[in-house]
């Protein structure tokens, strides 16, 4: 039987947390190295499609922890099928889903809902979420040790834990099974009706603020919570210099913890805001020494993983400029990209860094499958194109979701394919799941 084998010449590949030149091949789902075959172009009887990668970044697949897909419930926003085709396109892999659905993954009956739609309909690997409380309503705690086996981990998101007795009583259960438990963290007392960042911007523009201290006082909390229950605990979306401090202190004081940030507050701060609803979201873009504490904290390993928290929503509902839009952004399938040109190209973040905390520190906290690019692995990469320019135009999206605050950058980064158990599907140009 004549195998077939695609070959990649001249690339630079991320295997082990290094970067380094290397021609790769996969063949029957497989990765298979260039140096295992050393006439490997010209051996007899071998049919091979080589493809020259001089400029062409090969990374195992992207994972991302924190992604709406919308469905059941929500598809007018967006569908498994989109969502994980745009993850395709962003070079992703695995993606875990968050529980922001209905019905909620509460009990087992309702995951298996979403389960069988992915199972038919999702592009690349989803793993998802069961929520901690009830529909989500902060009150009643779930089964946790009944949803354990097809939970990822367990999240409230979009809302913060108020009672602090119902986190710590969900922190214990979750440390007896063995989970990990994901916070928004959020006090609604402190919000205060506000619709952006408390900022020199919502001032000029009479906009109502949201305080920094609504996210790190319920972080602080569940923090010293996390520390006498034990419980491994990871902090969604942190957006503040005073979380990254507190997330810097648990470390030191060996508390399980793992947190995670967006592409947004890495890029922008609150002097670049624009009436318009692409730059709406929760928690809101901060303050410039938000984020270069973001930065600095992403850079010294305080800040675990980049997540995108993919939210689409309608047309209709974030074209309402920054007072009324829903709060949310995509970002799937321009997270690379951006990153990779405005904090790689601009030296604030070296390249392994940002790979580390966008492939390897997500799937092991996560316990997602491991990718290393070995002889033997299955084919789950990505292909970048990191010399060609090109701008990020939502209107050419996947996703159903358009808003986002990246629109009209000039990027280096484009994905050109994406495999995934040895199959393809996203090729720039091409096929598509």
């Amino acid at each position: 039987m004549q195998h077939s084998y695609t070959l990649f010449t001249g690339a630079t590949v991320y295997r082990k947390g290094k970067l380094e030149k290397s021609d790769i091949a996969f063949s029957e789902g497989k990765i298979v190295l260039h140096s295992t075959f050393p006439s490997f172009p010209q051996t007899s009887g071998l049919r091979v499609s080589i493809r020259k990668a001089e400029g062409k970044l090969i990374l195992p697949g992207l994972a991302d922890v924190h992604v709406h897909l919308r469905e059941p419930g929500f598809s007018y926003k967006e569908t498994i099928r989109t969502g994980t085709l745009a993850a395709a396109r962003g070079g992703y892999t695995d993606i875990c889903a968050m529980p922001n659905v209905n019905p909620v993954p509460d009990s087992s009956h309702h995951m298996r809902l979403q389960q069988k739609i992915i199972s038919q309909d999702a592009c690349v690997r989803v793993h998802p979420y069961a929520s901690i409380t009830r529909s989500q309503e902060g009150k009643e705690l779930i089964d946790f040790a009944a949803l354990a086996p097809f939970a990822i981990a367990f999240s409230d998101d979009g809302r913060g834990i108020q009672n602090e007795g119902t986190m710590r009583e969900a922190m214990l259960r979750v440390k007896a099974i063995s989970g990990l438990l994901a916070a928004h963290c959020e006090d609604n007392s402190l919000l205060r009706g506000g619709v952006i960042h408390d900022g020199a911007y919502a001032k000029a523009h009479n906009h109502p603020g949201i305080s920094s201290e609504s996210e790190w006082a319920q972080l602080k909390r569940d923090i010293r919570l996390a520390g006498e229950t034990g419980c491994r605990y990871h902090a969604c979306h942190i957006s503040t210099k005073e979380s990254v401090g507190l997330v810097r202190q648990a470390k030191q004081e060996n508390i399980d913890i793992t947190c995670e940030t967006a592409p947004h507050y890495l890029l922008f701060n609150d002097s670049r805001l624009q009436e318009d609803g692409r730059f709406k979201m929760n928690p809101p873009i901060r303050e410039k020494a938000d984020q270069e504490a973001l930065i600095e904290g992403l850079a010294d390993g305080t800040i675990d993983i980049i997540a995108t928290d993919h939210a689409p929503h309608a047309e209709e509902e974030k074209d309402r400029g920054l007072r009324d839009s829903a709060m949310g952004v995509v970002g799937l399938e321009c997270a690379f990209a951006a990153l990779y040109t405005g904090l790689v190209k601009t030296g604030l973040i070296p390249l392994e860094r940002l790979l580390y905390a966008m492939i390897d520190a997500p799937r092991k906290r996560f316990g997602l499958p491991p990718v290393s690019l070995e002889a033997g692995d299955a084919a789950d990469m990505a292909v970048f194109d990191v010399e060609k320019e090109f701008i990020i135009d939502p209107r050419q999206f996947v996703s159903k979701g358009r808003a986002t605050p990246f629109a009209g950058w000039q990027a280096l980064g484009q994905c050109d394919w994406t495999i995934v158990g040895g199959e393809t599907v996203w090729q720039q140009n091409g096929a598509q799941c």
